[in-house]
């Protein structure tokens, strides 16, 4: 087919010098040297596609691109974007903004056919057949799921994300094109409805932008933000926007005096041919910097900033020493992101100082290299062939996040708390620490001990059960800060506790956690349930390991389940009574009926390891050594109260059926929670002396509050942890020997 479009209106384009593919705007220098953004969109053919790939791709590569052209162009024939362009303009764009980056031949033909299986009837196979598995696969991994039907939106829009950042942790130029598709589309919103245009642009801000940031690619992250901004908040941006026009005029006398003193003191500190820009902080951030610190416009100081850019990274720390003797550094504002790149492998020195008049200025300083990947992040991997160390780095360090995404995804069913899991690993701030061999590991800014233990493996998060920071010994909840020594110790018998999710702050300790959680739950249940229903077939008489097989089987298909297992759990989660299973069981056996009116079974023996399955009331806080009694709560396993507790001994009439007779073991193992409550003399130091002789007891305390009378008689309440009965009497006859003690009685 001829290529019948001469012209499209496509993505405004960036010059190539300023390495930025697919910018908002043209970047255009002053007299001054500074930086301005200047709102212009360019007209952009397929022949400048081909022209810009004919600058690093072979003649048979552009022979595929157009072929990938002209396919592309006939699937989509007869459809039309919201704005009325022909459909394949927007393919074009995508592959004019990769071609930026100087992708392969495979991603451009994949751009150009992005949306072929998403809209058209072409399937895969037809593109592999045609085009080769490489771009087959690509192609699929960024088309949506728009042909399954899920539960509600959220779940098709969730799950189409896992399937792009699953297929994208195979391939990181699925992401690239989806991050340039989003580009094109931001730039073109304004031609849909308006509800759609904020759903989308939220989107953006909330997934894509923070993964372009991730990925190091932080022009495209500006300008996704500022698209978004804008789509979301029109006003605010049209008032920001003008007042950043107003505040460029009003400042340049001061960055260009700025600018004046730094091109005369770089080559005085023997920093030659240094390049020295002013850049403009993007409208989303401002806007983000004022509500975030409640300022107005005037008192955001740091609009505008400077930048410098030298050859060597020597000359970075001499160019720092020459802004330092020129002008006063502000305390507490340098940052070395060379010795310790950020974790997407951005590269700079960062330091603030007071320029003239008074006004504090921020520097960055960073060769040319490091500006490639500051503004093209793991593109430059493409863009420059990765023969430079950093960006070989900067390859691997991607390629571990991205493996990441398939640890998170086997430990996690649902798409939507995938989604949650991920969004939560896009922090684009980040903290580094050191483990005890001095390896340095970067940790999302908020990270406790227990995230750095799970990002090690997750056996060693699962068997935490302390940390060593700086040969100190801290709990696992402790927040990490920059160049802290971590080391964790470990339990083989440790296990996840529910309580850890309420602290850690990486998806995969948090996705860790649950899986774990889930696993165990299950396996408790399903124990607990085989005992369960052992324990009544023995009162019938019926040896649970004697049945057959088809007595079984009928038993699970009976239930509605597929599995004997899912029956165990269904039984040890209180879904499903043990006693009426039994009973059912029995009556397809040769026993006597008779044998279906014995009396109750014997007592469910307790061993305090049976982890969730079995949990103790908090109503009366049963210990070994009491008499207890179980109670079967649909959901929730077997839960045990003393025989004596008011609770239980209302309940017990309305659903007998659900109350299980229960007996500790003799070997009973763990520790259990008891509540005292304790009338004191209120005399100083009443609390410390309680307290301590409870320490005396080897008994810990896990809550205290204390309640004053007008008497000068104060009643104290302990939360304690203790072994068992013998260990909480031992505990009352040390607290009843202090003076201050009128009376201790223990809650009901």
């Amino acid at each position: 087919m001829a290529e019948r479009l001469a012209t499209i209106a496509a993505a405004p384009r960036a010059p190539l010098s300023d390495s930025r593919p697919g910018a908002i705007a043209k970047r255009s220098a002053s007299s001054s040297g500074f930086i301005e953004p200047a709102d212009e969109r360019k007209i952009v053919s397929l022949a400048t596609l081909m022209q810009r790939a004919g600058e690093y791709l072979s003649e048979d590569d552009l022979r595929r691109i157009r072929e990938a052209y002209r396919f592309g162009d006939q699937a989509h024939l007869g459809q039309f974007r919201s704005s009325g362009e022909p459909y394949i303009s927007h393919p074009i764009a995508v592959a004019e903004i990769l071609s930026g980056w100087r992708l392969d031949a495979d991603s451009l033909m994949a751009a150009l056919l992005h949306d072929v299986i998403e809209d058209t009837k072409v399937a895969k196979q037809i593109l592999a057949e045609r085009f080769g598995a490489s771009v087959a696969d690509i192609v699929d991994g960024v088309s949506k799921l728009d042909r399954v039907e899920f539960a509600s939106k959220e779940h098709q829009q969730a799950e189409s994300f896992r399937k792009m950042l699953l297929a994208m942790a195979r391939d990181v130029r699925i992401i690239l094109i989806k991050l340039a598709d989003r580009l094109h589309n931001m730039q073109t919103l304004e031609a849909l409805p308006a509800a759609r245009q904020k759903r989308i642009a939220q989107e953006t801000i909330d997934i894509y932008a923070p993964i372009a940031h991730r990925l190091g690619l932080n022009s495209l992250y500006r300008d996704l933000q500022d698209l978004a901004f804008r789509s979301l908040h029109p006003f605010r941006y049209r008032t920001l926007k003008k007042a950043v026009q107003a505040a460029r005029g009003n400042r340049r006398e001061v960055l260009g005096r700025i600018l004046d003193a730094v091109n005369k003191a770089l080559p005085e500190a023997g920093v030659s041919g240094a390049q020295v820009q002013g850049r403009e902080k993007s409208i989303f951030a401002i806007h983000t910097k004022m509500r975030e610190k409640h300022l107005s416009f005037a008192q955001v100081l740091d609009i505008y900033g400077m930048r410098v850019i030298v050859d060597t990274v020597p000359q970075c720390y001499l160019a720092l020493g020459a802004l330092h003797t020129t002008f006063k550094p502000v305390p507490g504002r340098f940052k070395d992101y060379i010795a310790i790149p950020k974790i997407n492998g951005y590269q700079s020195l960062h330091t603030t100082l007071v320029g003239p008049f008074g006004t504090p200025v921020e520097f960055q300083i960073r060769t040319h290299e490091m500006q490639r990947v500051a503004q093209s992040g793991v593109a430059a991997h493409w863009l420059y062939k990765a023969h430079h160390v950093s960006f070989s780095e900067l390859h691997t360090r991607t390629h571990q996040w991205l493996q990441s995404l398939l640890d998170i995804q086997s430990q996690t069913g649902d798409s939507l708390e995938f989604i949650e899991h991920v969004k939560v690993d896009l922090f684009p701030d980040a903290v580094y620490v050191f483990t005890p061999r001095g390896e340095i590991r970067a940790m999302s800014r908020g990270a406790t001990v227990l995230d750095y233990a799970y990002s090690i493996h997750t056996d060693i998060g699962d068997r935490a059960v302390g940390c060593r920071v700086n040969e100190e010994l801290v709990p696992l909840r402790t927040e990490l800060v920059n160049g802290d020594v971590v080391e964790v110790l470990t339990d083989p018998t440790s296990r996840p506790d529910p309580s850890w999710l309420g602290f850690v702050r990486t998806g995969k300790a948090r996705a860790s956690i649950r899986h774990s959680l889930r696993v165990l739950s299950y396996r408790e249940s399903v124990e607990l349930g085989r005992r369960l229903l052992e324990q009544s077939l023995s009162a019938l008489r019926i040896a649970l390991g004697s049945l057959e097989t088809t007595v079984l089987d009928r038993a699970i298909r009976d239930s509605g389940v597929r599995t004997i297992e899912e029956l165990y759990a269904d039984i040890g989660l209180g879904k499903r009574l043990a006693p009426v299973v039994a009973r059912t069981i029995a009556l397809q056996t040769a026993s006597s009926p008779a044998a279906l009116m014995l009396p109750r079974p014997a007592p469910m023996v307790i061993h305090g390891n049976e982890g969730s399955a079995v949990t103790y009331s908090t109503c009366c806080f049963p210990l070994p050594g009491d008499s207890i009694i179980g109670h079967l709560r649909g959901g929730h396993g077997l839960v045990l109260h003393r025989t004596d507790c008011s609770t239980a001994l209302r309940q017990r009439d309305r659903d007998a059926e659900r109350w299980v007779d229960a007996d500790w073991a003799d070997q009973v193992h763990g520790t259990f929670r008891s509540e005292l409550e304790i009338s004191v003399r209120n005399d100083r130091g009443v609390l410390g002396k309680v307290a301590a002789e409870i320490a005396t007891s080897d008994a810990n305390i896990a809550h205290v509050s204390m309640d004053e009378s007008a008497d000068r008689v104060a009643v104290l309440r302990f939360t304690l942890i203790v072994r068992d009965r013998v260990h909480l009497a031992r505990v009352l006859r040390n607290l009843r020997r202090l003076p201050e003690v009128s009376r201790i009685s223990r809650h009901h």
